[in-house]
């Protein structure tokens, strides 16, 4: 869905916080205390903030706002600033760095902007990613798998002191999730039992023509090997 950047709830408070609770209580606000659905009084005056409730429960009567139990929780940061560095993190084709995030939110501290993008990453974290239908790839998808190392050189980094590379090992569901996981090595025995434990064997698996992956492809429905002795 693509949303309009003038969208009101990108820079009126007002608008974003009616937005927020229109998402977070569809059918009306509900305690976090206590559970109540539907039985709290907004709190208005000059002093108290956007989203401010009380609830009407006799054993209840506790404040709350929307984005308790979120990422939102307990921040400072404006409600129309989380809903555009949210719309620009996911929207973004390509990612996006907290320093570009920085120059679009048109904040002073890079360090805020450092926080709210590691927040919204966070919110984006599958809850059990291995639970029932949680594995990646279904009949007729395909899943790739490839490892990388990961360690910038030296004149990129904060310190002179040589930090050791990581091997990361990343499966792709196309045009669906990714996983990434830290491995100490590549070898067969290392890789096999996360490939098995979090892509479905009846999807398609793509990966490299790396003997390792031979015969991990054989136990899904395909299996395909890219080979670059032909430019591929």
């Amino acid at each position: 869905m693509c949303i309009n950047l003038t969208d009101p709830i990108f820079t009126d408070e007002a608008a974003a916080w009616k937005h927020f609770e229109a998402v977070r209580w569809p059918n009306g606000p509900i305690c976090p205390h206590c559970g109540s659905v539907n039985d709290s009084d907004p709190i208005i005056g000059k002093t108290a903030r956007h989203g401010l409730y009380r609830c009407r429960a006799k054993e209840c009567r506790k404040q709350f706002t929307a984005t308790v139990n979120t990422v939102f929780e307990r921040s400072h940061i404006l409600m129309h600033k989380w809903l555009l560095a949210t719309h620009l993190l996911c929207s973004s084709k390509k990612g996006m760095s907290a320093h570009q995030l920085y120059g679009n939110l048109g904040f002073g501290s890079y360090r805020t902007v450092w926080f709210m993008a590691h927040r919204i990453r966070e919110a984006m974290t599958e809850i059990d990613p291995n639970a029932s239908g949680g594995a990646l790839g279904v009949p007729d998808k395909v899943v790739e798998a490839d490892e990388s190392v990961v360690g910038g050189l030296s004149k990129n980094r904060a310190y002179s002191e040589p930090a050791p590379k990581k091997t990361v090992f990343t499966l792709v569901e196309r045009d669906g999730r990714v996983r990434s996981k830290h491995v100490p090595n590549v070898t067969a025995k290392t890789l096999r039992p996360i490939l098995m434990k979090n892509a479905s064997r009846k999807s398609t698996l793509n990966m490299d023509e790396a003997p390792r992956y031979t015969r991990m492809g054989r136990e899904f429905a395909k299996h395909h090997a890219v080979d670059r002795s032909r430019g591929e």
